[in-house]
């Protein structure tokens, strides 16, 4: 990377869990180094920022310890959701009554508005109005792809909205205080546009999924005219040990993967970065992203962490359907966590496993980047499992037509000209989304439902739907309530819901995990279990390269923390070295080591 003539904008995208955060961290260390002056950017509902700069990040701008030049800023998707409500609500308050005011703020606690509020935060920088600081580089650490691609469709997405709806309301607060920010928004396109001002760097494993998600993401950002883009691979593996058959395989497997990438992506300018035997966690650590591998490294540790065994003995996945299915033959199994940890490749395995027991399984996805098909590609599915994903768009024509068909009737053209238009809101999907999400809920009263959901920062705004809804049935509902069971009262029984938490062995996943642990906890949701996926140290018996070894061991700490002081339950899977991860997880045997 040619960090002399970067642009002022940057941008780092990709599939949740592939070093985003890493690497622009990193960048902006290199840059304030350098001389510039920079600020980091965190827009990700799911941020590790601090962990990964030791540094306490808050919505304020502030410095970061030991680096001279960068500053760092987190944009926290609900603080500025609040502070949206307020600017709206202030002007009415001493105009209408309280219930009217409640009522508004009610409207405006949806997952739909915390998404407008965060924007409308993040294209200040990039406009540069208000009293922020001048700074010679902005690096923004950007959410998962979903999350990201919807932050810079919302501009086209408002104007359209406000354009034919000038009188109109929705749960972007009042259109007539958006009109304002139209010039800002304008703005903000035009800079993304031009690659003189704007770089969108496609972060990237040497994986096959990853790969295809910066093409699917970069293809998208493309056709919305952010052309000036290039591609990061990060973690790309070489033996120091070329007598260790798992380090040679997964180094064939990781060249083999960049070799049939997309085509597209091969035009790309690109830059690859090694696999280090160490988290990059630290000032001093960020440092080194841009340095040679130092392979000699790993030879001057201890021979006691080179040959160390594995320290926990873990039930597998065989385990988990044995458990899953001990007092019951239907119910809701949901895979949680942050981005990138294999959650759908989890979720497709267990609905396997439990098809092949004999049970009817529904396997679903909620996640907008919906990779379940990659891994199913090539699998012959039981008839037994049925495959859907909750499409987002599909669901919201489907539920404008249900609504028209509903209350359309005895309606005149121009009160159905303005319920369509009402119906056209950018919160609708969500809406819809939701009701699609009660479906499966349903469906689990009778059989196996296992739902893929999406990353974190989406999960939570799912849960924050469905309790909106549980608290609006709670309010406007005749009947018994302690009788009425609505969607949060599911995921809220542990006998008929099962919250799995996947996360990887490392750090910052585990961290996350327990943070959303955490957020789950204060919904009144108790996770079912813990899973910990690829894990070097279920196969540190297989290894010899001091590279991998050096990555297992750092792994004990945190399975033993993880076992004695989060999780209920916790389940291991080995790190799989081939590209057909869920075929060979489920050839994983009875007994296993972890």
């Amino acid at each position: 990377m040619n960090i002399s003539d970067a642009t002022p904008f940057i941008f780092f995208t990709g599939k949740g869990g592939v070093g985003k955060t890493s690497l622009a961290s990193a960048t902006a260390i290199r840059l304030a180094d350098s001389g510039k002056s920079v600020l980091l950017i965190c827009t990700d509902p799911a941020s590790n920022l601090k962990d990964v700069l030791e540094t306490k990040v808050t919505e304020k701008v502030a410095p970061v310890n030991g680096v001279s030049n960068l500053n760092v800023v987190n944009i926290d998707p609900e603080k500025s959701a609040e502070a949206y409500r307020q600017r709206v609500v202030s002007p009415l308050e001493d105009i209408l009554p309280q219930q009217d005011i409640d009522r508004i703020r009610e409207e405006l606690s949806g997952a739909c508005t915390t998404e407008i509020a965060a924007f409308d935060e993040f294209a200040r920088y990039i406009a540069g109005d208000g009293d922020h600081k001048p700074y010679d580089v902005i690096i923004f650490d950007t959410a998962p792809t979903g999350h990201t691609l919807r932050l810079l469709e919302l501009p086209a997405a408002w104007s359209e909205f406000i354009d034919e709806n000038p009188d109109g309301a929705s749960c972007l607060g009042p259109s007539s205080a958006l009109k304002t920010n139209q010039e800002r928004y304008l703005k903000v396109v035009e800079r993304l546009k031009d690659p003189k001002t704007t770089t969108i760097y496609l972060v990237s494993r040497p994986e096959t999924t990853a790969l295809r998600e910066a093409d699917r993401s970069g293809t998208e950002l493309l056709d919305m005219g952010l052309t000036n883009q290039e591609l990061l691979i990060n973690g790309l593996f070489e033996p120091a040990d070329t007598d260790d058959p798992f380090a040679v395989k997964l180094a064939a497997m990781m060249k083999q993967t960049i070799e049939q990438m997309p085509e597209r992506l091969k035009n790309l300018k690109h830059h690859t970065f090694p696999l280090r035997p160490w988290n990059l966690l630290g000032i001093e650590r960020l440092r080194q992203v841009f340095e040679p591998l130092d392979k000699k490294e790993p030879e001057r540790v201890s021979d006691n962490v080179l040959t160390a065994e594995p320290e926990t003995a873990l039930p597998n996945l065989n385990q988990l359907a044995e458990d899953l299915t001990k007092n019951s033959d239907h119910g809701l199994i949901m895979t949680m966590g942050k981005g990138g940890v294999g959650k759908t490749v989890v979720a497709a395995a267990i609905a396997l496993r439990l098809a092949e027991k004999g049970y009817p399984v529904h396997l679903t996805t909620t996640d907008p980047a919906a990779h379940l098909k990659d891994y199913l590609e090539g699998i012959t599915l039981p008839e037994n499992l049925e495959l859907t994903r909750i499409d987002p768009q599909a669901e919201k024509r489907e539920y404008i037509e249900k609504v028209l068909r509903q209350k359309g009737k005895d309606k005149s053209e121009e009160e159905l000209r303005l319920l369509r238009e009402d119906l056209e809101s950018p919160c609708t999907e969500e809406v819809a989304v939701f009701h699609a999400f009660s479906k499966a809920i349903h469906q689990a009263k009778r059989k196996f439902v296992v739902v893929d959901t999406a990353p974190t920062g989406h999960t939570l705004l799912l849960l924050d739907t469905t309790g909106s809804y549980h608290r609006e049935v709670m309010r406007n509902s005749n009947l018994d309530t302690g009788k009425l069971k609505t969607p949060l009262r599911y995921l809220q029984d542990p006998e008929f819901t099962k919250l799995l938490l996947v996360t990887l062995p490392e750090i910052t996943p585990v961290s996350e995990a327990s943070k959303l642990q955490d957020d789950l906890r204060r919904s009144g949701i108790e996770p079912y279990a813990w899973i910990a996926n690829q894990s070097m140290n279920a196969s540190a018996s297989e290894l010899s390269d001091p590279i991998l070894k050096m990555r297992a061991d750092a792994e004990k700490p945190l399975l033993k923390r993880v076992d004695k002081e989060e999780a209920d339950k916790l389940y291991g899977i080995p790190f799989i070295v081939d590209d057909s991860v869920l075929t060979n997880m489920l050839q994983i045997p009875q007994q296993q080591q972890s």
